[in-house]
């Protein structure tokens, strides 16, 4: 077996996502023998509405009893969440800072899994709290739908598998081992022919380091890439009823920032199920 996800680290809110997104890292921390951490990060009504400074101190006054009412809220939910049986007690922590990205990225320094929401149309967050995360701090991330309900049984019971032979793809999958280890099905989707890598003899592959970690996978190849690989990844996710989809964080720089390809954009906006991404 691989080293267990012992320290998971959930992005909390006063939505009623987060609540969704702790009691699946405490499923997933009571399989692993872990920990979780909820880390209440949210950008205050003042930065938000830069202006009403402008409108005086009972503007300013009014928005931070606006952020007293949300913390509260949250507070209470979490408190709330602790009395059911999920086995793992949370731990509560708060981002003094304005900077929801910086917090949550220096804390998964310390954690094996950071556990965040995907952004709602209607809310001001974007995917970039996502793309900074997985960019600064180097460690995998489990995405959680907002909308879709998610199982009661195992948290990952069939996970597919988007594969090429990237380091991104092959960060998420190595990151993702505790959880493919105690999955019912495995999965593995590709596209196009194997890459030839100039290597013959007794070659190195994701089959055989799947095998030799107790996995064994379900190969899926098609001929070609299709052209919205994104749409294709999901799409192939749900004709095979997987509830957790594996795969690389693909990106690139532009001025001074990391920004997310079109593949990972589109999963992000389009998901059903959770998704864990490494970059």
């Amino acid at each position: 077996m691989s080293t267990p996800l012992k320290q998971l680290l959930v992005h909390f809110d006063d939505s009623p996502a987060a609540l969704k997104r702790l009691n699946l890292a405490r499923r997933i921390a009571s399989l692993q023998g872990g920990q979780v951490t909820a880390l209440y990060a949210v950008t205050p009504a003042l930065m938000d509405l830069p202006f009403a400074a402008e409108a005086g101190a009972a503007a300013v006054s009014a928005l931070r009893e606006i952020d007293e009412q949300r913390q509260q809220r949250a507070r209470a939910s979490f408190e709330l969440a602790m009395d059911e049986s999920h086995g793992v007690r949370p731990h509560w922590a708060e981002a003094a800072g304005y900077s929801v990205s910086a917090a949550l990225s220096t804390q998964a320094f310390y954690a094996d899994l950071v556990v965040l929401g995907q952004p709602e149309p209607e809310s001001s967050e974007t995917t970039g709290l996502i793309e900074n995360l997985l960019a600064a701090s180097g460690k995998p991330a489990l995405v959680v739908p907002f909308a879709a309900a998610l199982s009661a049984a195992a948290p990952a019971d069939k996970i597919a598998i988007a594969w090429k032979p990237t380091r991104e793809a092959a960060r998420a999958v190595s990151a993702a081992i505790p959880l493919l280890q105690r999955a019912r099905e495995v999965h593995v989707m590709a596209w196009g022919e194997e890459e030839d890598d100039g290597v013959r003899g007794s070659r190195l592959n994701l089959d055989t380091y799947l095998h030799q970690r107790g996995i064994q996978p379900h190969w899926h190849r098609e001929q070609s890439e299709p052209d919205f690989i994104g749409e294709a990844m999901l799409s192939r996710a749900f004709d095979l009823g997987s509830d957790l989809l594996v795969m690389g964080c693909y990106g690139h720089s532009r001025a001074r920032e990391w920004v997310l390809g079109g593949a990972s954009r589109t999963v992000l906006r389009s998901m059903t199920i959770p998704v864990f991404m490494a970059h």
